[in-house]
């Protein structure tokens, strides 16, 4: 088991072509002997973003802190405290900072499990 306060794990900038002011904590991992899932939360400052990306794997998101749009595709898409997100796999997707203050939010991917092909971190970096 592992019980860690976040602030304690380091934010790390998001260092990918198309990311600004974003910064992540790889919260919960395949290190922590996690079968399944990451956990990550993620921090994007105001009028930052992470890559206008897509991937072969799913995701799902809920906010904490602040407020922004997640692009599907051209569409925009509200977020604030409480909104949860489902990431399907393939699709275009960008979340971006619209508010004063910063963007946290929780990030949960799968591990390459499956039949899956390629790392399912790659946005971040984690393991």
């Amino acid at each position: 088991m592992k019980v860690i306060d976040y602030q304690k794990i380091e934010a790390t900038p998001v260092e990918l072509e198309g990311a600004a002011g974003c910064r992540i904590r790889c919260l919960i991992g395949e290190p922590d002997g996690a079968p399944s899932f990451s956990m990550r939360q993620f921090e994007v400052a105001p009028g930052g973003h992470t890559p206008k990306h897509s991937h072969g794997h799913e995701h799902e998101v809920f906010v904490l802190e602040g407020t922004g749009v997640v692009l599907e595709g051209n569409t925009e898409h509200p977020l604030r405290p409480g909104t949860a997100v489902f990431v399907p796999p393939q699709q275009v997707h960008q979340f971006r900072n619209t508010g004063s203050v910063p963007l946290k939010f929780l990030c949960l991917i799968p591990h390459p499990l499956r039949g899956m092909d390629g790392p399912c971190a790659a946005a971040c970096g984690c393991q």
